[in-house]
């Protein structure tokens, strides 16, 4: 069932059927010609409950039916010759929801009790099995079960047809993944591949003769193996199909690694018992770390860097220092790498901050709420 705004107009929508059904039903009763006088208030209390029973069909349809089918039989026991308006409804929302099974049984059931019941009041068989017939005619008994089978069909289509929709979108935005990839590894990998190789080739020549080694040549150097870097990364992104398993926890011990390869001595802390985390939690402390050592090697101009994972009774820590060239009085200009943090860690329910530590370099502090019951 729905919720919110949409819940509030279906309940009260219930409500409405409800209380209508609940009316005719009473009216009906009052304009019945004998009533069983001192059953009456009985009769009418089952009447009235039977259709305001209705008001719950969407939440517990198969108690519903129960309920609707018993006052009917009830209010036909006491003799109020009624037909089993509410019971119908209950059919219809039970068959909708899909409980064909425990409907037809109950029905069945129904079909039987409602001869016996009228019966007890009347004396004569063949009037109580015209009353009976009265009150739950089979015709209208299996249109409500289709009609509620039919709607049970169209919803199950729609919800189909929606899940196809977003199949088909899912995979039109694969391909157009694949396309940009091919073409940035077309168009500009082999541009940028041959710059490197080539400056590089350049600067081993220049030392090889013991010349000094232009700083632009250098500057070319670097920025190549950056964008390369880049550039595979991108490209590793976009070519990702989602079935590959994703970087966690596991993971972090080869980012500090491969930092220290960079030149950049790197050092990683676990503190804590560690235990299992969700998935996501763990892809957050990944990107985090990653990002970090990321930042550190391309701005901060560090030599030192460490990583702290604390495994907290509630929540998960991860923090990344380095002793780059930030100051406490420096003006940070967040880029997209740590607003892609900040928002990682908003959605798990985190807080994260980012900051220059007051005896130099920078600091980034993540704390990831863990809900060990789940």
């Amino acid at each position: 069932m729905g919720t919110g705004r949409f819940g509030v107009r279906a309940g009260s929508g219930d409500w409405v059927i409800a209380v209508c059904v609940a009316a005719t039903l009473l009216i009906t009763g009052l304009s019945e010609q004998d009533p069983a006088g001192d059953l009456d208030l009985l009769g009418y209390a089952l009447l009235a409950a039977g259709g305001l029973a209705l008001a719950a069909r969407r939440r517990a349809p198969i108690p519903v039916l129960a309920v609707t089918g018993l006052c009917a039989v009830g209010y036909q026991a006491v003799g109020f010759d009624v037909p089993a308006v509410a019971y119908l409804f209950a059919v219809y929302a039970a068959v909708r929801a899909g409980h064909r099974t425990v409907t037809v049984a109950a029905s069945v059931a129904m079909l039987a009790a409602l001869p016996l019941a009228a019966l007890a009041s009347l004396h004569d068989t063949g009037e109580a099995f015209a009353q009976a017939r009265d009150a739950l005619e089979i015709a209208w008994l299996i249109a409500a079960g289709a009609a509620g089978e039919a709607l049970r069909q169209a919803e199950r289509r729609a919800d189909e047809a929606e899940r196809t929709r977003e199949e088909t979108a899912r995979h039109r935005a694969d391909e157009e993944r694949l396309h940009i990839a091919r073409e940035l590894h077309d168009s500009l990998v082999h541009q940028i591949s041959i710059i490197k190789v080539q400056s590089e080739v350049a600067v081993h020549v220049a030392r090889r003769r013991g010349e000094q080694v232009p700083e632009a040549l250098l500057a070319i150097q670097q920025a190549g193996r950056e964008a390369t870097r880049e550039l595979r990364a991108t490209l590793e992104a976009l070519r990702d199909d989602g079935t590959a398993p994703p970087h966690g926890l596991d993971d972090v011990p080869e980012l500090v690694e491969r930092a220290r390869l960079t030149g950049l001595d790197a050092a990683l802390t676990i503190e804590g018992d560690r235990q299992d985390v969700p998935a996501a939690v763990g892809r957050t402390v990944y990107r985090i770390v990653q990002e970090s050592l990321t930042n550190i090697a391309r701005h901060a101009g560090a030599a030192t860097a460490s990583v702290r994972i604390d495994y907290g009774p509630d929540a998960l820590t991860v923090r990344v220092d380095d002793d780059g060239r930030a100051t406490p009085d420096a003006v940070l200009m967040p880029g997209v790498g740590l607003l892609g943090m900040r928002e990682r860690v908003t959605i798990l329910g985190g807080r994260l901050s980012a900051e220059p530590r007051s005896a130099g370099g920078f600091t980034v502090h993540a704390e990831l709420p863990v809900d060990r019951t789940s």
